[in-house]
């Protein structure tokens, strides 16, 4: 299975921020999910990888090749969706799509008025005049028009309401139908990634903690509820992290058979949603 995106070892310091030791990848034709809390390395990575910054130490290359030597081909084949405004809001689309257009080999204008068409876009409406769902098209419109094989989307649904969060969520698993695109999708509305991640890549406090396919997540990970009578030293040592009430404790495990042989039916476990997995593992990490 090819690797589209591929981390080695990178190191990445900002003062008191450090992006320490990452190594992951993103595999071809499926919907990677991309998640961590506020001010823990997302966004430095995805600069990493749009050759924005570059690393300290360790390597990266997308598609097999690295910036070094085809900057140019690999930023061809890519395509961005960011959570804000990117174009000149005084220019209509008509006019952003024409100074575009000229830096894609693979430019197609029928691809890019079939979406036009397809979201109801104004051609010749001011860009400041958008909506930020349909900016959010817009910047979609864009990369599918010239064919990108990689689509990085930062906090696309970010500000966006809910049905046009599960219409954009839509668009995206049309596009992923042909097998060929790959998406590197950055969210912290991780009810959006339930729905199509086909992997999730959770980093917390510079460090990675898993890639893993969604469904790995259900069977190793659990939420799991208690009387506080079946915790001692030994018992709490087998959570990542643990939330006690006078009802009970709940507590979070990448460990789930274990759990299971340790407690048997003296406990609930229950499947973890992707927020509860961030909420536990960066209260353990405290």
């Amino acid at each position: 299975m090819e690797n589209v995106i591929e981390l080695k070892h990178v190191d990445k310091s900002f003062g008191d921020f450090h992006l320490k030791n990452i190594s992951m990848v993103v595999k071809k034709g499926y919907i990677t999910g991309f998640i961590g809390g506020n001010g823990v390395g997302k966004s430095t990575t995805i600069k990493l990888i749009m050759n924005l910054l570059q690393p300290d130490s360790g390597s990266i290359s997308i598609f097999g090749l690295n910036y070094k030597q085809y900057e140019k081909m690999i930023k061809q084949r890519i395509g961005f969706v960011f959570d804000e405004n990117m174009f000149y809001e005084q220019l209509t689309l008509a006019e952003m799509k024409d100074i575009i257009r000229p830096s894609y080999i693979n430019w197609d204008e029928k691809q890019f008025n079939h979406y036009v068409e397809q979201f109801e876009l104004p051609l010749n409406k001011k860009i400041k005049s958008f909506s930020k769902g349909m900016m959010m098209k817009a910047s979609l419109t864009i990369a599918l028009s010239h064919h990108a094989e990689l689509i990085i989307m930062d906090e696309p649904t970010s500000g966006l309401d809910p049905i046009f969060r599960r219409e954009l969520l839509d668009i995206l698993h049309h596009i992923m139908q042909d097998g060929d695109k790959t998406i590197f999708f950055s969210t912290h509305i991780t009810t959006d990634l339930e729905r199509i991640a086909d992997y999730i890549t959770f980093i917390h406090n510079g460090e990675l903690i898993f890639t893993k396919k969604t469904y790995e997540i259900a069977e190793e990970y659990a939420l799991v509820k208690g009387g506080m009578e079946l915790l001692d030293r030994d018992t709490e040592q087998e959570f990542i992290s643990i939330r006690k009430s006078n009802a009970g404790f709940e507590a979070l495990t990448s460990n789930k058979a274990r759990i299971e042989d340790i407690f048997g039916d003296l406990v609930l476990v229950e499947r973890p949603t992707i927020e509860e997995l961030m909420f536990y593992t960066k209260k353990g990490a405290k």
